[in-house]
């Protein structure tokens, strides 16, 4: 095996065999325990993300509301609240990645399909489980923080005042599409053969995306990126705000996932698998 140097290092290079693509249908699937298990991880990891983020939300108003006595200056704020994100999907991913993959979300999923990862059945299922997951996680928040819910919007997303839906829509392609771009960077099976030199663990760049991408559109969405997220806090809520814009939270996250797979898998993966061919042709390079 050929070995570089790289900056008075060295690394060796890996061989790669690209898994075959998930069939479309898998009807093989439906008998298997391993994918009734990987839907309960998937509902169990959206309820707890849930449940601990919105609550993150609620608390944050509550303790900054200047009204009910609070201070503008206290409770966690936006970088917490972008943080509890942020961090509940290192958390959960780390904790389910090797049951369910780890998705969490249906534009984490859709992105996926899309590529190929998983079929059709896996893709339907795992969003039917994340979207009753978000629904019994945000049903726990309203039991137990009942006086706060309702007083302060239920976590819900909504687009704020100032901005149109055509800016609302674009925030949540583009952060949609750093989330499910960083997921199939971080998880490329392909780099144990490009960059087995550079050890990645995937939930941590996976975490920061969420982060990130809150930290920036917060202001304008809330921050969706998530269909089940703004589906379960906005089924719980029910208001006709939390309404009135909510297929933006659908129709943004699926169009900057479709892109992400796109990019990834015929743009950067059709460019890696021609540098890996002139590598193997010429390992001195």
């Amino acid at each position: 095996m050929a070995k570089h140097d790289v900056e008075g290092g060295s690394f060796s290079a890996k061989d790669y065999h690209d898994p075959p693509p998930a069939p479309l249908i898998d009807g093989e699937e439906l008998t298997q325990w391993s994918f009734y298990r990987a839907l309960i991880a998937e509902f169990i990891a959206t309820l707890l993300f849930l449940y601990i983020t919105v609550l993150t939300v609620i608390g944050y108003k509550s303790q900054s509301d200047v009204n009910a006595g609070g201070d503008l200056c206290g409770g966690v704020g936006i970088l917490g609240i972008a943080w509890a994100f942020g961090g509940m999907i290192f958390i959960l991913v780390y904790c389910t990645a090797g049951i369910s993959g780890g998705h969490i979300n249906p534009a984490v999923t859709f992105g996926l399909f899309l590529a190929r990862k998983v079929s059709l059945i896996r893709a339907i299922m795992y969003m039917v489980a994340q979207c009753l997951g978000a629904i019994c996680g945000v049903g726990l928040v309203k039991a137990f923080q009942k006086a706060y819910y309702h007083r302060y919007g239920g976590g819900a997303n909504e687009l704020s005042e100032g901005y149109s839906t055509g800016v609302g829509l674009g925030a949540e392609i583009i952060g949609t599409f750093v989330l499910v771009y960083t997921v199939f960077s971080a998880t490329d099976p392909k780099r144990n053969a490009r960059d087995s030199h550079v050890p990645v663990l995937a939930p941590l760049p996976i975490g920061f995306a969420v982060f990130m991408v809150h930290l920036a559109t917060i202001p304008v969405t809330g921050t969706g990126i998530n269909p089940a997220r703004s589906f379960g806090a906005a089924v719980i809520y029910n208001k006709e705000k939390a309404w009135d814009d909510h297929w933006i939270f659908w129709v943004g996250p699926f169009i900057g996932a479709a892109i992400a797979a796109f990019y990834h898998q015929f743009i950067l993966r059709a460019g890696a698998a021609k540098a890996l061919g002139s590598f193997r042709s010429n390992p001195t390079i």
